[in-house]
């Protein structure tokens, strides 16, 4: 891809004159509603606005198999004000994509057909696969060149995907687990704080990686050490910012930095420990993510147990960076 993309910039708020030429990329996901609008610049892009909010669209969907009412309003207001930061910029091009909240509940066409009718915002419900695709795509400036092949780790709120990929960034192997940090919240709760909960929730996600047999010829790479993990969802930045000890969460000083394995088992024991209430007031938390990110560690556990690595790259990209690549033709 080049140079690598610059994700950073001044952003624009409260900017209402459409003289400058942005492409917009919106995600919406079993957790999160995400935004970026960018333009051009060099080989990558500028930032220029975002929005991001918890929303939790895919609350309840793996018992009830439906989004339900109050997921749906949440989603429905944070994407309302997605589409007016929008309509603040001359747009040449966006895709609004909706993945396993909407995938996977039966009343999820409806909800976004709603969407459009009260928004204007017309989503695409991508496959687990195009969903692997992106990610690779958003976070492939941060492999290193040195390694004979990556992992990228996506853990979202209703699935998680796996992506193997050659040196140079080549989709190899991939894929989707039906574990998510909501619906590991909704199952375990406060039960994943204590030791003997973690490390069962830890070996029933281990279980479901070592199921996936696809990509067992590029094991020999990561059992010699010369394998890679990024990791991207909100959970591994969270780690990241609590094993730094940063009063609040910072991007520009998590994106891209290595995090040593005992390192993220460190700040996981430390949010287990801190308790719900504790994490709530945690500034690389805070009251939104407070039941989530230690499922989130947990999914992270289970990786290092199957692909075994000594260091994780944690990306604050995935997604929207590959919509936003792919829409400028800089993939």
């Amino acid at each position: 891809m080049g140079q690598s993309p610059n994700f950073g910039g001044q952003r624009r708020k409260g900017h209402t004159r459409r003289v400058e030429r942005a492409y917009a990329a919106l995600d919406l996901g079993s957790n999160n509603c995400r935004l970026l609008i960018a333009r051009p610049a060099g080989e990558g892009f500028q930032i220029v606005d975002s929005f991001s909010r918890i929303v939790r669209l895919g609350e309840g969907v793996a018992a009830t198999g439906r989004l339900a009412a109050p997921a749906m309003d949440r989603a429905l207001a944070a994407l309302k004000t997605c589409a007016e930061k929008m309509g603040r910029w001359r747009i040449a091009g966006q895709r609004c994509i909706a993945t396993q909240a909407c995938r996977a509940a039966e009343n999820g066409e409806a909800f976004l057909a709603r969407v459009t009718e009260e928004t204007g915002l017309v989503f695409t419900v991508i496959s687990p696969r195009e969903e692997a695709e992106l990610s690779v795509v958003g976070c492939r400036s941060l492999i290193d060149p040195a390694a004979e092949a990556a992992l990228i780790v996506d853990v979202g709120g209703g699935s998680t995907e796996l992506s193997w990929v050659k040196a140079g960034g080549e989709l190899a192997a991939w894929t989707s687990l039906p574990v998510g940090v909501v619906a590991l919240a909704e199952e375990y709760g406060d039960a994943a704080d204590n030791s003997d909960g973690y490390a069962g929730v830890i070996e029933a996600i281990r279980k479901t990686i070592a199921g996936f047999s696809g990509a067992d010829f590029m094991r020999p790479i990561f059992q010699r050490g010369a394998g890679q993990l990024i990791g991207t969802s909100g959970a591994v930045t969270s780690l990241a910012g609590v094993s730094l000890d940063l009063p609040y969460y910072r991007r520009d000083a998590v994106d891209g930095i290595w995090l040593d394995v005992e390192s993220a088992r460190g700040a996981a024991r430390r949010l287990r420990m801190l308790g719900r209430e504790g994490r709530a007031r945690h500034g690389c938390i805070g009251p939104d993510r407070a039941d989530l990110v230690v499922p989130g560690a947990a999914i992270l556990e289970a990786v290092f147990a199957e692909w075994p690595v000594q260091r994780v790259r944690v990306a604050d990209r995935g997604l929207r960076e590959g919509v936003l690549l792919n829409l400028m033709g800089r993939a």
